[in-house]
């Protein structure tokens, strides 16, 4: 049982981090900032956990959260669309939050564990390379949120702590959420790797009672080709599509460019960290399940929900 420090312990991932951690009986402290949704997942937690609510900027306060901490999660980042969108909100967040929070852990007495969410994404355009991607193979900054993955990266590997990062692959938000976009700029044919958010918990609790990997170690942690977990994004969006009831987009709508994601090896982090569990069928299935008494409706709006999502393609001319 450890003292653990949770960053962005509301978020996609951090939710199921904080969750898991508590189930395998370690003491949660949770520093996030204060939204009406991060409220609403804080209190899935009462009582079990201590939440800071405060901005990751903000240097002192940082200190004080990290303070008599044993285990620091650094999950907190700007993420794209947001990071496109705001790429200087994504840099003072994911660069100088990061760098805060690597400061507050060195001036400890005890210095604590720390580890670092990272990317799949930083290994670039690779769809003429044969899968899959390995942890020494080069990185390829293309965008403002891999320039601060890269950055991160970079800044805990020189911050003399113990250290551990995993560049994850995608996990899907279980949840319904409005479309966006950014949802057709990735080519269909293009590789991409899934992974449930609980799986992604499991492998980075997990990690906490193997102190030999916190010594520089990069671990690829992904759902695995045996779970049907490393799909084309034309599989990932047609399954998940069919399952709504609204049915797979005319291929006009996508960008035909190659986008930065890919399979990832995750043999040697599976076999640390024994996390694959869930399938890419079944997250599909989590999702759709979300729809619960409005699927009874979907038939009667597919024509109208199809018409708004292909409204915000910049390549439907239709």
């Amino acid at each position: 049982m450890a003292n653990v420090l949770v960053t962005g312990a509301f978020g996609n991932v951090g939710s199921y981090v904080t969750a898991e951690l508590l189930r395998q009986g370690h003491v949660v402290r949770c520093f996030d900032v204060r939204t009406p949704e991060t409220e609403k997942k804080a209190a899935h937690f009462p009582g079990l956990v201590e939440v800071a609510w405060g901005d990751i900027r903000n240097g002192e306060l940082v200190r004080q959260v990290a303070r008599g901490q044993e285990v620091i999660l650094h999950l907190a980042a700007v993420i794209p669309p947001i990071s496109d969108e705001n790429p200087d909100l994504a840099r003072s967040v994911n660069i100088e939050g990061t760098r805060n929070l690597l400061e507050a852990a060195k001036a400890q007495e005890t210095p604590p564990r720390f580890f670092y969410a990272s990317t799949f994404d930083l290994f670039g355009h690779t769809q003429n390379l044969p899968p899959p991607r390995r942890a020494d193979d080069p990185i390829e900054v293309s965008d403002v949120y891999t320039e601060t993955k890269s950055v991160g990266e970079g800044l805990v590997r020189e911050s003399g702590l113990p250290y551990l990062i995993f560049r994850f692959s995608d996990m899907p938000l279980i949840a319904l959420r409005d479309a966006h976009p950014i949802m057709f700029e990735i080519g269909l044919d293009n590789r991409m790797e899934t992974m449930h958010p609980a799986d992604g918990a499991l492998a980075v609790v997990n990690a906490i009672s193997q102190p030999e990997l916190w010594t520089g170690r990069l671990l690829l942690v992904g759902g695995g080709k045996e779970h049907g977990c490393q799909i084309t994004y034309r599989e990932f969006f047609t399954k998940l599509l069919t399952a709504m009831g609204i049915g797979m987009l005319p291929e006009e709508a996508f960008s035909k460019k190659e986008y930065v994601t890919d399979w990832l090896d995750t043999e040697e982090s599976q076999r640390l960290l024994q996390y694959q569990r869930h399938t890419f069928d079944e997250i599909v299935a989590e999702v759709a399940a979300l729809l619960g008494w409005k699927r009874l409706f979907v038939p009667l709006a597919r024509p109208f929900v199809r018409r708004a999502i292909l409204k915000i393609s910049p390549y439907w001319k239709k």
